[in-house]
C-alpha cells in the first residue's frame, strides 16, 4: 500500500507491500546514473527515489560493493539496449505502439518518447496498481493489469502504426512453451512487429537458480534458457531471429568508472553466461 504522508510531498512504502519489490531495479537504475554519468544518464529513478518515503540505508551500504555496482551496470546496460532497439524501429513506424511487457517501474517508453508514438506498459494488476499511485499515465501512455501469458491483454493494444514488443528481465521466468506462445501470439496479431527480450544460457540458469526458489520456482530447469539463437528460429515462420551480448553487444561501455573488473565481467556475461538480447523481426 502507498500512502501520502501528511504535511510532505513523500510517498510511503510500506515494508513487505509490492511497492517494495520494485525499489531493487528502481535503486540500481539510479545508482548507475551516479556511478556511471557518461554511460547513463537516465534522471528518471532517482527522481522517483526521491519522492518516496523509505529507508535506503541498507541498499546504500551494499551499493558500495563492486559486485553489486556492476548488477546495476548490467541493468543499465539492457536497458539502453532496449532503449536502441526502440528508437531503431520508431525511425521507421513513428506512430508505432512501444509496449513494456513486465514493466514494473520501468520508464523506457518514456525515454523513447517521439512525440508520436503510443505508449503501453503491462503487468500483474497489483503491479499496475502500484504504477498508477507512483507513475500515473502521461498523454499517450496507457496501463495495462494483466497477466503476460494471458492473451487478451493484447486486445488492448493498437498495433495500426506498427509495434515493438520488449521485456527486460521477464523471458528468464517463463518455460520454452510460454515464451514460444507469447512470441507466436504477438507476430500473429501484429504483423511486421519487433519483438525484444533478453535471455540467459543454461550457466546463467544454474546461477539464478537461488533466485528462482524465492519466487516458489523449483523446477527452474524448466525456465527458458538460449544456448544459441538458431533455436527460436522456428518460433515464427518467416522471421528475422537476431541477438547481440548485452553487456558489449550494443555499446562499449564507454566510461572512466567502468573498471577493468567491470570489463572482465561483461565479457563473461556475454561470452559464457550468454546473456543476450535477442530481436525478431516478423514478416508485415
Amino acid at each position: 500500500m502507498v500512502t501520502q504522508q501528511a504535511g510532505t510531498a513523500k510517498i510511503a512504502i510500506e515494508p513487505g507491500s509490492v511497492q517494495e519489490t520494485l525499489i531493487i531495479p528502481l535503486y540500481g537504475r539510479k545508482l548507475c546514473a551516479e556511478v556511471f554519468p557518461r554511460l547513463y544518464n537516465d534522471t528518471s529513478a532517482a527522481e522517483l527515489c526521491a519522492r518516496l518515503d523509505y529507508d535506503f540505508s541498507g541498499l546504500d551500504r551494499q551499493a558500495k560493493s563492486t559486485f553489486w555496482r556492476f548488477g546495476a551496470l548490467e541493468a543499465a546496460m539492457r536497458q539502453l539496449d532496449m532503449e536502441w532497439e526502440i528508437r531503431d524501429y520508431l525511425a521507421a513506424h513513428p506512430q508505432a505502439a512501444v509496449v513494456n511487457m513486465g514493466c514494473g517501474l520501468d520508464q523506457t517508453p518514456r525515454r523513447c518518447d517521439n512525440g508520436t508514438c503510443l505508449m503501453y506498459n503491462v503487468d500483474m494488476p497489483n503491479i499496475i496498481d502500484a504504477r498508477a499511485e507512483l507513475l500515473p499515465e502521461v498523454a499517450r501512455e496507457h496501463n495495462i493489469a494483466c497477466d503476460l501469458n494471458d492473451a487478451r491483454w493484447m486486445d488492448e493494444v493498437d498495433g495500426s502504426g506498427g509495434a515493438i514488443f520488449f521485456a527486460a528481465g521477464v523471458f528468464h521466468y517463463f518455460t520454452f512453451a510460454q515464451a514460444q506462445a507469447l512470441v507466436s501470439g504477438l507476430a500473429e496479431r501484429f504483423g511486421g512487429c519487433r519483438i525484444v527480450f533478453d535471455t540467459i544460457g543454461k550457466l546463467g540458469r544454474r546461477l539464478m537458480r537461488s533466485t528462482f526458489k524465492s519466487f516458489g520456482m523449483e523446477n527452474y530447469d524448466e525456465c527458458l534458457c538460449v544456448e544459441d539463437v538458431s533455436e527460436l528460429r522456428d518460433w515464427v515462420p518467416g522471421a528475422r531471429v537476431t541477438s547481440r551480448g548485452y553487456m558489449l553487444g550494443y555499446y562499449p561501455m564507454d566510461d572512466p568508472a567502468v573498471t577493468g573488473l567491470h570489463r572482465f565481467l561483461a565479457r563473461l556475461c556475454d561470452r559464457r553466461v550468454k546473456m543476450q538480447i535477442v530481436r525478431i523481426d516478423t514478416v508485415g
